[in-house]
Formats: C-alpha cells, sequence, structure tokens
C-alpha cells in the first residue's frame, strides 16, 4: 500500500483529551502555559528542557516522559488520542519505533493487552489499523 496519500502534518490535542491524564495534571501542566500536545512537545525537546518541568510540576522524571510519549504518539492521526496511551503499553514509546515495529507482532502484543487489561478481545484493533499506524509512523519518520 502507497503512503503517498497519508498525512504528513502532525495532529495536536488539547491535553485534557489524553488518555490518563487526570484533570489535576491538566491544570499544573496549563499552569505553566501548556495545554496542547503541539506545546507539551515544543517545551520539552532537549533533556534540561524534560529536567525543568519535572521540577516545575513536582513530578518524577518518569511520569513527565511518558506524557511527552503519548504525546508523541498522538500526533499520528490515525493513533491519536484513542490508541496512544495502548500502543504506550504495548511497549512503543515513539513514532520511531513504531516505524520499526512489525505488524503482526504489534498486533499480537496489544491484542494480549485488551485480553489481560480489559479482558475483551474484541476492542483490539484491527491488524489493518496497525498497518496504517505503522504507514503513518514511517512516513513521519521520513520527514
Amino acid at each position: 500500500m502507497a503512503t503517498s496519500h497519508i498525512p504528513l502534518h502532525p495532529c495536536s490535542w488539547l491535553l485534557s483529551q489524553l488518555p490518563g491524564l487526570s484533570e489535576a495534571e491538566v491544570a499544573q501542566w496549563q499552569q505553566l502555559g501548556i495545554t496542547t500536545t503541539a506545546q507539551l512537545l515544543q517545551a520539552s525537546r532537549t533533556s534540561n528542557q524534560k529536567q525543568t518541568l519535572a521540577a516545575q510540576l513536582k513530578l518524577p522524571l518518569q511520569k513527565v516522559r511518558k506524557w511527552i510519549a503519548i504525546a508523541h504518539l498522538a500526533q499520528l492521526p490515525s493513533v491519536g488520542c484513542t490508541h496512544c496511551g495502548v500502543l504506550l503499553h504495548a511497549g512503543v514509546a515513539s513514532i520511531a519505533q513504531l516505524a520499526q515495529t512489525p505488524v503482526q507482532r504489534l498486533h499480537a502484543q496489544l491484542l494480549r493487552f485488551y485480553v489481560a487489561q480489559l479482558q475483551r478481545r474484541d476492542l483490539c484493533p484491527t491488524v489493518e489499523e496497525v498497518q496504517v499506524w505503522i504507514q503513518e509512523a514511517r512516513a513521519f519518520a521520513r520527514r
């Protein structure tokens, strides 16, 4: 399947749309002037910026890195806020990593997650959906 039709424009979301981010955590980010995933990614490009954010938020650096990874994955239009969290749970922490992941292996990991955590095989994205995520990730990685 050709990837020429895949948009290369990253999506930005309100932080309140990210899965698992509490209202209190959203409010903490807002106090720093960060309300969208694009702003979060812009404010956390360097290691020093990440450490500064963690200190300002009084959060462990690992937790800040988690939200950055989720925001990064959410840039992909087909992943968005719907699937970014589950990708992180499946061990995919970046668009570059997603681009390198074999579709069948990732689908199997996702299926294990949905069955183990939610007892719902039917909620797992299809192999075709996972393939689109990977194709988008490859297109983004080539930019």
